[in-house]
């Protein structure tokens, strides 16, 4: 940094020396100024700049040698040196074309015949299918403090070829690292109860965090599944006694609901066998013959002869 002290003095220091001086007020001394606070065009430029730049520096005078020379050479040993040009990128394939290092052009090549100068030229290909890649059992520690393993599988795919090349070293390994990471955020927010319950709603939760996440690397995540949750055998006898005991509660009720309905039946056909005499000598008779045709013994009941009585005077009377 340089300060003007006068039209002919220059004094240079270092930020941390002019942060010493702006401290102790060391400004005034000898008429020096502070420096200006402005951003310098030339000291701070946006990255972006420095990459337009570079672009339209290309490859330079020694690049463009190379590259003549190798023209020069594929000429020369044509048709030979054909086959060792021309490239085959499948359907599901696009390859990005590096030209003595930098990316040839922002669209990746494919699909069809591409041609690879020697020397000057490589290129990687890259898969454009879907990826199924097995998410490993995760330990995680719920909000309720249980802790359980969580596996699950990733479906993935590449959009763009040349972020995937250009972005990330490894962009598979990458993308199965992230929904490691992102598995266990996720799942570590919910509690068991949750965890057990809403499945659908944690694994779109996560592949929308993941699609944000890989979409500077090219690639778009299809879909998330949560496959198996696996918990202690301590916590699943708990959990297993806890839903026995809801069921025997709940039967429990269907029992009392079910007296209930039984005993206010049997109240009104009291009422209704009291008020008709003959009545209860027939459903006496009615029992008798269910249950004789149940088994194939001899029963003998006592007979109450009141009850003959009060049918044979009903009967005569009628």
């Amino acid at each position: 940094m340089c300060l003007h002290v006068s039209k002919s003095i220059c004094i240079r220091g270092s930020e941390a020396e002019w942060a010493k001086l702006r401290a102790v007020g060391g400004w005034r001394c000898a008429g020096v100024q502070p420096p200006l606070q402005q951003h310098s065009p030339a000291l701070h430029r946006d990255p972006a700049l420095h990459r337009g730049s570079d672009r339209q520096e290309g490859i330079g005078v020694c690049g463009w040698i190379l590259v003549s020379l190798s023209f020069l050479l594929v000429l020369i040993t044509f048709p030979v040196s054909i086959w060792a040009c021309i490239k085959v990128v499948r359907e599901y394939e696009r390859a990005v074309v590096f030209r003595l290092g930098r990316i040839l052009s922002k669209k990746a090549k494919g699909p069809g015949l591409i041609l690879v100068l020697p020397c000057t030229d490589t290129f990687t290909k890259v898969d454009l299918r879907t990826v199924t890649c097995k998410i490993p059992p995760q330990e995680i520690l719920t909000r309720d403090a249980v802790t359980a393993q969580v596996d699950g599988v990733v479906r993935y795919r590449i959009h763009s070829a040349v972020s995937a090349v250009a972005n990330v070293t490894d962009v598979h390994s990458a993308t199965l690292l992230l929904a490691q990471t992102t598995l266990r955020n996720v799942l570590g927010t919910q509690s068991l109860a949750q965890l057990l319950a809403g499945r659908e709603d944690i694994a779109h939760s996560i592949q929308a965090t993941l699609d944000s996440a890989t979409e500077q690397w090219g690639v778009t995540v299809a879909r998330v599944e949560i496959k198996d949750i696996r918990i202690p055998m301590a916590m699943q006898r708990a959990m297993a006694a806890e839903a026995e005991a809801a069921r025997e509660t709940k039967a429990k009720v269907v029992a009392a609901e079910g007296e209930r309905n039984a005993s206010k039946a049997l109240q009104k056909a009291s009422m209704v066998l009291s008020e008709s005499p003959a009545a209860l000598p027939l459903r006496y008779l009615q029992t008798l013959t269910a249950v004789a045709a149940q088994n194939n013994s001899t029963i003998v009941f006592p007979l109450p002869m009141n009850m003959f009585g009060s049918l044979g005077k009903k009967s005569t009377g009628g």
